[in-house]
């Protein structure tokens, strides 16, 4: 883990999603950050020492999804699929689909296998894994606040976590969708996740806290940064794309922030590998650009 002596900082943005908003001045306590995502290597070691069976495994409660006939109801998470080509951005339908069987150790689904990406990040997990594996470690994951002051890496106010531009020198700084989303990808590993360290550490020390998997934190997503004392200001640039595909209509389980962007964040669809950008993600659903890293206090 990396030590990070906390401080005060500019959390936030107003120049691209209003969920962003609004910049605001945040103090965080001194804590501990791990350097990498918790990697499939990790969640081995804990499944194996404590039996855990993760949300994607287990038999789904037809009251959490209602509306959902019950022979469609069986174990399984989301997995991302290209396009043949452009596709209609506002619906997510058509690159994601419900796979049956799939979980953390068969991300894309049964036929799948996690057995040479031991060193990336483990995916496939929803809040109540990251936080189960977290407390068996002694640790606990990180609030909002704490994610986005890490991964600004002592670069307080800039656009990324690097500076003001996405990719400085033509090249690519995190683990993110370089050509058209959804169907066209140029990156160095493609659509898919990479070994942690495989980027850059930022300014901290830390890896990949800027793309390659979106994080979970603790912390309940609210449309806006609630600021005591503070009106938050409509923006009118940009469309938030992600809120309406983290849970379905009237489903009563909550959502969490998720932060650091993924390798399906594209400056087309989802801008969103800069340390301000936040998702909100469905307490119980787990996916293919979904994982996490604990924090731990000082």
């Amino acid at each position: 883990m990396v030590r990070i002596d906390g401080g005060t900082f500019r959390m936030g943005s107003d120049d691209f999603y209003p969920d962003e908003q609004p910049v605001h001045e945040r103090t965080v306590a001194g804590y501990l950050i791990d350097r990498y995502a918790v990697t499939n290597a990790d969640f081995a070691r804990f499944v194996d020492a404590t039996g855990y069976v993760t949300v994607a495994e287990r038999p789904m409660d037809p009251a959490d999804y209602p509306g959902v006939a019950p022979e469609d109801l069986v174990p399984g998470a989301m997995v991302f699929t290209a396009t043949d080509g452009p596709v209609d951005l506002r619906d997510w339908r058509q690159w994601w689909r419900w796979e049956p069987g799939a979980y953390w150790r068969h991300p894309e689904g049964l036929d799948s296998s996690i057995a040479d990406r031991m060193d990336h990040p483990v995916v496939q997990v929803a809040f109540e894994d990251a936080s189960a594996y977290a407390a068996w470690a002694g640790k606990r994951l990180p609030t909002e606040a704490e994610h986005e002051f890490a991964a600004r890496g002592g670069v307080d106010g800039a656009r990324f976590a690097w500076g003001e531009e996405a990719y400085p020198g033509g090249e690519a700084q995190a683990n993110s969708w370089l050509g058209r989303f959804p169907y066209d990808n140029r990156g160095r590993f493609g659509a898919t996740t990479a070994p942690v360290g495989s980027y850059p550490a930022n300014g901290y020390g830390l890896y990949d806290i800027i793309g390659n998997t979106w994080e979970w934190t603790s912390d309940y997503y609210a449309p806006r940064h609630v600021v005591p004392g503070q009106e938050a200001v409509d923006a009118g640039a940009r469309v938030n794309l992600l809120a309406s595909a983290s849970s379905e209509p009237g489903s009563r389980i909550p959502r969490r922030v998720l932060k650091g962007g993924s390798y399906l964040c594209s400056p087309d669809y989802c801008l969103r590998f800069r340390p301000a950008a936040r998702s909100p993600q469905a307490d119980d659903t787990a996916t293919t650009h979904i994982g996490f890293r604990c924090a731990a206090d000082v």
